[in-house]
């Protein structure tokens, strides 16, 4: 009975909120790229800056919280690793998490808070390009925090910060492998809102 009470609360407070609220979309679109620093070795390896990017999808069901969830790339080269010269390692995989975001004064700027989960996998490449190693899809984390600029016309600009943590573990050669892919990467973004 109080599952049923705690239900009918919050559908109240989630009708209420929003007719109380100016109108605006629910739903958008971000592409967002950017560089990246690794905050870890990888297995002894030392990491050269990277880059990456991210497509996601918003849906806010709240007047200041949502959900996003998407898919996303990340590359840092390494002059020398256990993979050869010039090798690098690529992390690939989803991200879907709670999206927080407020006006900060007037409504052309907000701040927004993320904090997901990762079900990503990282690839190592050898000098040549090829893929010589994948430590399959796992679990991870991200937290990310900036600020949202409206442009006009449900089109925003997202600069802001992220951090990705994720560990897996691998067999390389007969040799099992903890591989720690975590960094902060600064990242600009354009959302469209729908």
């Amino acid at each position: 009975m109080k599952a049923k009470g705690f239900a009918l609360t919050m559908l109240l407070l989630v009708s209420v909120s929003s007719f109380a609220q100016k109108p605006e979309k629910r739903f958008g679109v971000e592409l967002n790229g950017g560089l990246s620093l690794a905050t870890t070795n990888m297995d002894g390896t030392s990491l050269k800056p990277g880059f990456g990017f991210e497509g996601i999808l918003h849906f806010r069901f709240m007047p200041h919280l949502g959900v996003y969830a998407g898919w996303g790339w990340n590359r840092f080269g390494a002059k020398n690793s256990f993979a050869g010269n010039d090798g690098c390692f690529e992390e690939t995989g989803y991200v879907a998490g709670l999206n927080f975001r407020h006006p900060v004064g007037n409504e052309e700027v907000a701040f927004y808070i993320r904090a997901g989960a990762l079900y990503n996998h990282i690839e190592t490449e050898n000098g040549e390009g090829e893929i010589i190693n994948d430590s399959k899809h796992g679990f991870g984390f991200q937290l990310a925090g900036g600020i949202d600029i409206d442009l006009g016309r449900n089109w925003s600009l997202t600069p802001g910060i992220k951090f990705n943590s994720l560990s897996r573990n691998t067999e390389y050669e007969g040799i099992s492998r903890r591989l720690n892919y975590q960094y902060v990467s600064t990242r600009i973004g354009i959302v469209k809102r729908f």
